[in-house]
């Protein structure tokens, strides 16, 4: 065999084997109901036995087509996240969703989801949306857009994105799908400033080239304990 030619077939084993190992193995059953209250830790949960699933363990009477209440919320939204917490039969699926209110003027704040990618559709009303690129040699870029009614945008994994409802008397509904049964959420103002214990005020100083002062007032707000996408079923 041509040396080329050898080394072409090397190459190609390679990245089918690289690409093998880079992605979920295929399911290996028709479902993996959760098991929420096993005490065997792994990495998601473990599956509850099979004779035990029934039809409940795929559905929620959820009320999404219910508004919700974003009065109490210092930012003017509202997050009514379905995950694998209150629909064991999204395990192992790669699945969820959420249902985002906002009041007019209301907003989801920066935030980022470290294991899912989220794709937006605007149900009711206008919301001005982007996201943030990582860091670059020209620095971050935003991709921002507004959407109506109708309208879907992207969200890609791990980046810091929002939406912001410009609508000063109308408020706005979407519906979001992320591809992960538990995308987990960091919300970027109350990671950075309302952390516990608190990050040192001389840390953040210096990132954010300000005085002292400034952070310690930003660190004395009310921060929400409670972070976007939570299990805030009503």
């Amino acid at each position: 065999m041509a040396a080329s030619t050898y080394f072409l077939l090397v190459a190609f084993v390679a990245l089918v084997i690289s690409q093998a190992t880079a992605s979920d193995p295929s399911p290996l059953q028709d479902f993996c109901v959760a098991d929420i209250h096993s005490p065997v830790k792994v990495n998601g949960f473990v599956c509850k036995d099979p004779m035990a699933v029934n039809a409940d363990d795929f559905f929620k009477a959820a009320n999404l087509d219910k508004p919700r209440d974003t009065m109490k919320s210092k930012v003017g939204s509202n997050v009514t996240l379905i995950n694998v917490m209150q629909l064991p039969g999204l395990n192992t699926l790669g699945i969820s969703l959420a249902r985002i209110d906002y009041a007019p003027l209301g907003e989801n704040p920066p935030h980022t989801h470290p294991r899912a990618t989220e794709i937006l559709t605007v149900l009711e009303g206008t919301l001005y949306v982007g996201f943030v690129t990582s860091n670059t040699d020209n620095g971050n870029k935003l991709f921002a857009k507004v959407l109506n009614k109708g309208d879907v945008f992207v969200f890609p994994q791990g980046l810091i994105h929002f939406q912001f409802n410009p609508v000063h008397d109308k408020p706005a509904v979407a519906i979001a799908a992320l591809s992960s049964q538990n995308p987990g959420v960091i919300t970027i103002a109350n990671a950075v400033f309302g952390s516990k214990p608190p990050i040192s005020d001389d840390v953040l100083a210096k990132a954010f080239q300000v005085q002292k002062g400034t952070i310690d007032w930003l660190q004395a707000q009310f921060w929400e304990n409670k972070p976007l996408l939570t299990d805030n079923i009503e």
